[in-house]
C-alpha cells in the first residue's frame, strides 16, 4: 500500500518554521528609486507586528556605493527607540524576541556595526558572504576568497567581543550567474568553515534562481547529515523561473526550518542607478532583464506553508495586505499571486455561487447534498 502520510514519507519535515523578512535590505537594494525613510519605517514596524521576529533592517556598507541605505542609522535609531518598544509592548510582542540584522559585507561595515552597538542602536546580528565560485564572490566583495576568509575570521572575533552575532552566507551553491555550474560539496565545506571560525548561523543562498528541487533536497540532506542542528541553517531562494516554491518544498522535505523572503519577491543585485543618478553599486548587472530578478515572495511562501498546516507565527491576512500596499509603494505590479487570489478558504467563497441550485434540486426531486442519482450503489465498482 502507498503511504499517504506526508510526514512519514518525509520524517525530517518540520511542523513549525521560522520565516525571516529581508524586504527592507535585500528587497530595496535592487530598486532604482529611493524608497523613503518613512516607508521603510512603516514596513519594518508592520512586518514585526504581523509576526516577523528575524528582520534585516539595512546595509551598513558605504552609502556612496549603495545610497539606498543612506538612512541606515535613522532606521536603527527608530527600532531601538522607547516609542517603538512601547508599541511592541501594547501589542503583546516581547521586544527581546526581535532580532535586528544588518548586512556588513566588508570589515569596515562590521566596524561601523560595532560603533553603533556602542551607541545603543546597533544590530543584534550582522552578515558576511562568500560564494563558492570566486568570480561571483569577487563581484560581490571585491576581493579573493582566501583574503576574505581571513577578514571574516577577524570580524567574527570582533563581533563576539562586542556581543553581536555573525551570520555567514554561502552563495552559488547550485550555480553561479557568472561562472556557471558549481559543486554542492564545496558549499558543504564552506558551511563547515563558517561554523569553524565562529559564525552563529549560515545562510544557504541561491542568488540567481539556479536551484532545482531535486538538488535542493539533495544539498540540504547532505547538510543536515553532517550538521543536524536545524537552527544553524537558513534557506534563501531567488525566483527567476517560477519554480522557487518547489525549492521551498524540497527544503522542507529535507528538514530545513528557517527561511527568508521579501514582500512581492523584491530583491536582486544592488542597483547601479538611483533616481536620476548613476551609482557604483556592485558594478554592471549580471542579468539581462530586471523584471525577472528577485526572491521568493513572503506572501506566497506564507500561504504555501500555512496551507500545509505548518506553524509559522504570522498573521497571513495582514501580510497579504502589506503586499498590496507594497505594490503602491514601489509603483508596479510585483510577483505575489497570493495578494490577488488570497488563500484557499475551507468555507469557500459563497458570494460567487450561481443562484438557483437549491430550487433546481427541489424541482428534480433531489435531496440537499445528494450527489448521485437514486438507485446507484454507494461505491463505484470497477472492472479492471
Amino acid at each position: 500500500m502507498t503511504e499517504y502520510d506526508y510526514w512519514k514519507i518525509f520524517p525530517r519535515m518540520p511542523r513549525k518554521v521560522n520565516i525571516g523578512d529581508i524586504t527592507i535590505r535585500d528587497g530595496f537594494q535592487h530598486e532604482e528609486k529611493f524608497v523613503s525613510t518613512a516607508a521603510k519605517k512603516y514596513y519594518l514596524e508592520e512586518l514585526i507586528f504581523a509576526g516577523c521576529r528575524d528582520i534585516e533592517v539595512t546595509n551598513l556598507g558605504n552609502p556612496f556605493l549603495m545610497p539606498q541605505f543612506r538612512d541606515a542609522e535613522e532606521l536603527l535609531t527608530h527600532l531601538r527607540s522607547d516609542k517603538f518598544k512601547q508599541k511592541c509592548e501594547r501589542k503583546g510582542i516581547r521586544y527581546e524576541d526581535i532580532c535586528l540584522t544588518c548586512i556588513t559585507i566588508r570589515e569596515s561595515a562590521v566596524d561601523r556595526a560595532i560603533k553603533l552597538k556602542d551607541k545603543g542602536i546597533g544590530p543584534d546580528r550582522v552578515l558576511m558572504m562568500v560564494s563558492t565560485e570566486e568570480e561571483h564572490h569577487f563581484a560581490n566583495s571585491g576581493t579573493t576568497l582566501p583574503d576574505y576568509w581571513a577578514e571574516a575570521e577577524r570580524c567574527i572575533k570582533k563581533c563576539t567581543n562586542a556581543g553581536i552575532q555573525m551570520c555567514g552566507t554561502v552563495s552559488t551553491i547550485w550555480g553561479s550567474p557568472i561562472g556557471g555550474a558549481t559543486d554542492m560539496k564545496d558549499a558543504v565545506e564552506f558551511t563547515k568553515r563558517w561554523l569553524e571560525i565562529g559564525a552563529h548561523d549560515v545562510e544557504h543562498a541561491d542568488h540567481d534562481g539556479s536551484a532545482s528541487a531535486p538538488d535542493v533536497y539533495r544539498y540540504f540532506s547532505m547538510i543536515l547529515d553532517e550538521i543536524p542542528d536545524t537552527r544553524l541553517h537558513i534557506a534563501h531562494f531567488h525566483e527567476t523561473k517560477r519554480v522557487a516554491s518547489a525549492s521551498v518544498l524540497a527544503a522542507l522535505q529535507a528538514g530545513i526550518t528557517h527561511f527568508e523572503a521579501t514582500l512581492g519577491g523584491l530583491g536582486g543585485q544592488p542597483a547601479n542607478f538611483l533616481d536620476d543618478c548613476p551609482v557604483k553599486g556592485t558594478g554592471d548587472y549580471y542579468y539581462d532583464d530586471p523584471r525577472y530578478v528577485g526572491l521568493v515572495t513572503l506572501e506566497d511562501t506564507l500561504v504555501q506553508i500555512d496551507e500545509m498546516g505548518i506553524e509559522h507565527g504570522y498573521d497571513v491576512d495582514r501580510v497579504l495586505k502589506l503586499g498590496r500596499q507594497m505594490e503602491r509603494t514601489i509603483g508596479r505590479r510585483l510577483r505575489s499571486e497570493a495578494i490577488l487570489n488570497g488563500r484557499t478558504l475551507k468555507e469557500g467563497h459563497p458570494k460567487y455561487a450561481r443562484p438557483g441550485l437549491a430550487k433546481l434540486k427541489t424541482k428534480l426531486g433531489e435531496e440537499p447534498g445528494q450527489k448521485l442519482p437514486k438507485g446507484w450503489s454507494t461505491k463505484a465498482t470497477l472492472k479492471l
